[in-house]
């Protein structure tokens, strides 16, 4: 069974949602925590959502600097797979391990709704069990959700297929060319703003239109990188 770690730092809020997330996927949570120095071999990271450190000085940017995270950046240069959701994504562009930054939404207000997205790319660790443009209904919390980044790179991600997910119906935060995810050029490393974790079980996810409560269109991801892992 493939062992997927999950980060807590201190603030963060979804680590459990995700650990559950992975073992309805069928797949082992290992608990990860900031201070560690080793990530205790697992075969995959996720950096959940939350307000780690309390997102001081900007949202994600101490975590950057947690001794777990240089692990992790070295581990996914390797190619391991890392997923950061909300917080994760923000930690991520910190850590340079996926271009941009977030900042706060254009509207300045806390977002929570549900979220449709087009799948954009299907080509990377944590997409492979989705279909190429097919739309997804996910949750979505945020206050420093915009995806900014200059136009150069924002060319870039759209001229090499890197743009994973995309907002549809409306942009909730101002990001721009409605980005909600993007990878890095590998396919390993994933960052996304929406919750895929709170769309794994039918009676308690969104409906995405399809009758009550009965999404579960964010349990692809994780069963995407365990079918990754073993080719």
């Amino acid at each position: 069974m493939s062992r997927i770690g999950v980060v807590t730092f201190p603030g963060t809020l979804d680590d459990r949602d995700a650990a559950r997330a992975v073992r309805l996927a069928g797949g082992e949570p290992v608990a990860l925590w900031h201070g560690d120095a080793d990530l205790h071999g697992v075969d995959a990271v996720v950096l959940p959502g939350g307000f780690s450190y309390g997102d001081y000085l900007r949202a994600g940017a101490i975590s950057r600097f947690a001794p777990v995270m240089s692990e992790i950046v070295d581990a996914a240069n390797r190619g391991l797979p890392v997923l950061g959701i909300c917080n994760g994504f923000q930690v991520l562009t910190e850590a340079h391990l996926l271009p941009g930054s977030m900042i706060k939404n254009d509207h300045l207000h806390f977002v929570c709704r549900e979220q449709v997205l087009s799948v954009d790319n299907v080509d990377t660790a944590w997409t492979r069990d989705y279909t190429q443009g097919e739309r997804i209904t996910i949750p979505l919390k945020n206050q420093d959700g915009q995806y900014v980044a200059d136009e150069h790179t924002l060319d870039e991600l759209e001229g090499e297929g890197r743009v994973v997910f995309r907002y549809q119906d409306v942009n909730p935060n101002g990001s721009r060319r409605g980005i909600a995810g993007i990878s890095n050029a590998r396919g390993n490393v994933v960052g996304l703003m929406p919750h895929p974790e709170h769309a794994v079980e039918e009676g308690f996810g969104p409906d995405g239109g399809k009758g009550p409560r009965t999404g579960t269109d964010g349990l692809r991801f994780f069963t995407s990188v365990l079918h990754a892992l073993v080719g």
